[in-house]
């Protein structure tokens, strides 16, 4: 099945899309989802949960702003996030004096200028060096697997990641953004 069947099948709540979604996308699923969750039973409950998520956000879907792919690994990656935030979140008592954590409008803006000229720096690099840092950075992919995954040695890995902080870190106005 194609990928606009998949989504036109998901579109109009028919569990055959699912279906396919999962036959066709669980691999690229799981693997974007495997650095986060060590647990496999915790990655296949996120499998699920990540399907579910297209199967109820699949309206949002815009072509035109990015791939189908990028889309559903942004989606798996968030759901596998989650899920380790809430995993933390319930080991953790709660304090009963608690500030509250809503950033002030003025850092929300500071916030959004800084994601702004980020993804401006990110793409003034190169394709590999760009797809390097989302592997390591965005999807937390081991070093060992990108390495194996690219033919390199880990301190080559290491080594290019750490040029590309240097590199990002000088176009981004030093230390002010780590």
């Amino acid at each position: 099945m194609q990928e606009r069947e998949i989504m036109e099948r998901i579109r109009h709540r028919d569990e055959d899309g699912m279906r396919a979604l999962l036959r066709q996308y669980g691999p690229l699923m799981r693997y974007v989802i495997a650095p986060i969750l060590p647990d496999e039973q915790d990655r296949e409950e996120c499998v699920y949960e990540a399907a579910l998520r297209v199967w109820e956000k699949i309206d949002t879907f815009q072509p035109q702003k990015g791939s189908w792919s990028g889309w559903l690994t942004a989606i798996c990656r968030n759901a596998a996030l989650n899920r380790v935030r809430g995993a933390k979140v319930a080991a953790e008592p709660l304090a009963q004096d608690i500030p509250a954590t809503a950033a002030s409008p003025e850092e929300q803006l500071l916030r959004r200028e800084r994601q702004a000229a980020l993804l401006r720096a990110l793409g003034r690099l190169s394709p590999g060096d760009r797809a390097l840092f989302y592997r390591k950075y965005y999807y937390l992919q081991p070093t060992a697997q990108i390495a194996a995954e690219l033919g390199l040695t880990e301190r080559a890995v290491e080594g290019r990641l750490y040029r590309l902080r240097k590199r990002l870190r000088r176009e981004l106005g030093g230390d002010f953004y780590d």
